[in-house]
């Protein structure tokens, strides 16, 4: 199942809870607006090359939309909409005054050099600057892109609306971006780690964990686990998977894998297939990585008795109703990976005030909206009867639903 297909079952399944009428969930799922535009750029050899650029914006009942601009060859129309619509829940759980969007341009930023890079980026800013804004649409970071990629855009859209750093969000601290914000996703994910466990009288300290994807979200995670005593007994990256019962040394795992540009190598674990990582014995399975991967396939095989999903979409729905009968406990990605975008909220709100504040603060914040959120979920979870994953949607969709209707949108 694709991950529209995923993200709307999910949606009409908490509608039914909510007892929405049919005309106000279809008013929900249709996107505000989709641009498609096209770059064309001039190449380092002169010759002329052009892209497809796109941003589909899906409410913004709540506040301005907001979500990542991606860098892929892939970009798959229905995938984009699909993450677009899971902001706009996402963020209605993190209780961020934000809607959802999401958009890119297609295209193998491998293959092009720093100036095309560039060239494209401020070509695709010029066709969308006056859709985008502080208080209408707010882009960030994603797969392909980083700071640098925010810095030209907030320097493009600054020609024809003047210096506006609250523009974009996850842009280099030297232009208004947020302290903190490197390590928020991962955070938060150790925030919603600490929560859930809390609950089933457990901590992080002892527990084995099991971490698919060492990147930002999955690196940050293992080494905040690590410093609060969890014991990390595997990793894998696109360049291998490593185990070690004993836990592995994180800091010089840490260390290797910039480096090496990978875990691959690494001498204090074994080699192990990167395939039966997610089936690895522990407590805790962290997959960082890429989504689809929890399915019916392996569902069964799983040895975890909790799940934090810090990638977007990694479980399918058929692996949830297995996982669910042997009794394993799922965080869903719209609470444990809202760190992202919580500490984007703050970077706005600092640049909009024009006060930065300092890491510790940023820090403190972010725990106190993951454990409230976590919270809220689990009042859903009661009032409704139904999991975790459940309990964040209804929580989500019923945000966006009240304000949609006290605004006087609904159909």
């Amino acid at each position: 199942m694709n991950a529209l297909a995923a993200t709307s079952r999910n949606f009409k399944q908490a509608a039914r809870l909510l007892g929405l009428d049919s005309k106000l969930e279809k008013s929900l799922l249709i996107p505000f607006r989709e641009i498609k535009v096209e770059c064309t750029i001039p190449k380092d050899d002169g010759s002329l090359a052009s892209f497809v650029g796109f941003r589909v914006q899906h409410d913004n009942a709540r506040g301005p939309m907001k979500g990542g601009i991606r860098y892929h060859p892939e970009v798959d129309p229905d995938e984009v909409n699909a993450l677009a619509q899971l902001m706009t829940w996402k963020t209605a759980v993190a209780n961020i005054p934000y809607g959802g969007a999401k958009g890119g341009i297609g295209c193998d930023p491998g293959e092009l050099s720093i100036s095309e890079l560039e060239r494209l980026t401020r070509v695709f800013t010029q066709k969308i600057h006056d859709l985008i804004g502080i208080h209408t649409d707010v882009p960030a970071p994603d797969m392909g892109t980083n700071p640098q990629t925010m810095a030209w855009i907030l320097d493009e859209y600054s020609k024809f609306h003047g210096y506006s750093p609250a523009v974009v969000t996850g842009k280099p601290i030297d232009l208004g971006g947020s302290l903190g914000r490197d390590a928020a996703t991962g955070r938060g994910v150790l925030f919603a780690t600490e929560a859930l466990l809390n609950e089933y009288g457990k901590s992080i300290s002892g527990q084995r964990f099991v971490i698919q994807g060492f990147g930002n979200v999955g690196s940050w995670a293992a080494q905040l686990i690590h410093e609060k005593g969890g014991k990390i007994v595997a990793v894998s990256d696109i360049t291998g998977a490593l185990k070690n019962s004993n836990g592995i040394d994180i800091p010089s795992l840490l260390k290797h894998s910039k480096e090496n540009r990978g875990i691959k190598g690494f001498g204090g674990a074994q080699h192990m297939d990167s395939n039966s990582i997610l089936v690895e014995d522990c407590d805790v399975l962290i997959p960082a990585a890429l989504g689809g991967v929890i399915n019916r396939e392996n569902a069964n095989e799983i040895k975890a008795k909790f799940i934090i999903e810090a990638a977007n979409h990694p479980s399918d729905p058929e692996a949830d109703e297995i996982l669910a009968k042997k009794g394993v406990v799922i965080l869903p990605d719209i609470l444990a990976n809202s760190g992202g975008v919580t500490v984007s909220y703050f970077e706005w709100v600092q640049n909009i005030q024009g006060f930065m504040w300092d890491e510790e603060k940023v820090n403190k914040e972010l725990k106190t909206y993951m454990t409230k959120g976590f919270q809220s979920v689990k009042e859903m979870c009661k009032t409704h009867n139904c999991d975790l994953r459940m309990g964040a949607f209804t929580l989500g969709v019923n945000r966006v639903a009240r304000a949609t209707i006290l605004r006087g949108w609904e159909a």
